[in-house]
């Protein structure tokens, strides 16, 4: 029998959902042609990973993952198509790569009872504050989200961002609790990949790199602080999500200011989805009926640019192009400038997901119903007037009122006239 080839361990640091991270890391993998995939996720959601390559899996989408005698207790890893994991994911099930999950099991973290002393300090505040920044996710943007995808050699991006990294947690106390345990985890699941050799991409969060980066602590270390951990039973599955879910505002701890800008910039990048978000933002004002020009979008862009030129951006970000398009497109009013943030900076994506997926029996149950009765999901809002005279009338009332009475407010009521009976 042959020997294993020795373990090519490639560590790329990504910004979670970070629309540079996600093309420097396709770009790596294209580089690199790893043997094997490891990526930031739960081992349990190992499963599931092969429904990416599906055509009719289409983000955003979450996995979800609960506990099955307490459903209430449960996560969400949601993707969208700038996910860089996505990307990952999309990129090996088209080459037939083999991919492994290495973060700490759900059936521990959705039972996690200790301290959460997680991060102590924030590794991209450290490094913002010390380039003159206030702000660590924008001096992550002009530092590499900007830079990362238009570099010719991806691999150095990812070095470069192990360095800062390793620089930062030199100094910072060591992780604990629940952290602790998962970089520990993470370790152990390398650990077996090296047994079995190749080369190996390995896409996890930029602050876990120096804790991934051999040489590690010993083996039976990282067992201890896994050893006894509380359990529980868990599934995993996949459920649509939406870019407004995916938003920071909406509470995901990972969560992003802007999903539909980013979406936006993923798909184009450069100067040119400049232009092309501007084109957008013109669409969106004159189907609400405010006047746009071909010399506003003109206007709009060159703005943008000589904005970023003056605070020395490399080039126009959101707030830019928000600022741009506040002081031409709009002329100052607020109502066109809140519609283009409600419509293009955040969205209304919504993800589908294959029918054969494994669901909770509820949400089974709801969307066998909602197809049975006509009532599309969708992102957006809209008026659906119900005549209860019908039997289908009736049955989408019933429906929507038993979501109200478990908490679920798909539908709210509203009194069209005070009295419509004849």
């Amino acid at each position: 029998m042959a020997d294993a080839r020795p373990l090519e361990l490639h560590l790329l640091g990504i910004r979670h959902h970070g629309p540079g991270s996600a093309r420097a890391v396709r770009r790596a993998l294209d580089a690199l042609e790893p043997d094997v995939v490891v990526i930031e996720l739960p081992v349990e959601a190992e499963h599931a990973l092969a429904f990416a390559g599906r055509f009719d899996l289409v983000p955003p989408v979450a996995l979800l993952g609960y506990v099955v005698d307490h459903p209430s207790r449960a996560a969400f890893s949601p993707f969208a198509s700038f996910s860089p994991e996505w990307v990952a994911l999309r990129w090996a099930a088209e080459r037939g790569v083999a991919v492994r999950a290495m973060d700490l099991p759900l059936a521990h973290s959705l039972v996690w009872s200790g301290d959460d002393e997680l991060r102590g300090r924030d590794p991209l505040g450290d490094l913002a504050a010390a380039a003159g920044y206030d702000d660590a996710e924008r001096w992550w943007e002009d530092a590499v989200e900007h830079r990362a995808g238009a570099e010719p050699d991806a691999l150095a991006t990812f070095a470069a961002v192990a360095e800062a990294m390793t620089a930062v947690r030199a100094d910072a106390p060591a992780p604990v609790g629940e952290e602790a345990a998962r970089e520990a985890c993470m370790r152990q699941v390398l650990r077996a990949a090296g047994r079995v050799g190749g080369r190996v991409a390995v896409v996890c969060g930029a602050r876990h790199v120096p804790a991934l980066t051999p040489p590690w602590p010993a083996a039976a270390a990282d067992a201890a602080v896994l050893r006894g951990l509380p359990k529980a039973k868990v599934a995993v599955t996949w459920v649509p999500w939406t870019h407004r879910r995916l938003a920071a505002a909406s509470g995901y701890s990972a969560g992003v200011r802007s999903p539909g800008w980013y979406g936006h910039v993923f798909a184009h990048p450069g100067p040119e989805g400049v232009t092309r978000w501007f084109a957008e933002a013109a669409r969106l004002l004159r189907a609400h009926d405010h006047p746009v020009s071909p010399d506003h979008l003109i206007g709009a862009t060159r703005l943008a640019g000589a904005v970023a030129a003056l605070r020395d951006r490399p080039v126009p970000g959101l707030a830019e192009v928000l600022d741009a398009a506040h002081a031409v497109l709009t002329d100052g009013r607020p109502g066109p400038l809140a519609l283009i943030h409600d419509e293009l900076v955040v969205g209304d994506a919504l993800g589908t997901v294959p029918d054969d997926v494994p669901m909770v029996p509820l949400a089974r149950d709801l969307t066998a119903t909602q197809k049975r009765l006509r009532l599309r999901p969708a992102a957006g809002s809209r008026t659906l007037e119900l005549d209860l005279r019908t039997d289908a009338g009736r049955a989408r009332s019933h429906l929507l009122h038993r979501l109200q009475a478990v908490g679920v407010p798909w539908g709210v009521r509203v009194v069209m006239a005070a009295d419509m009976r004849q």
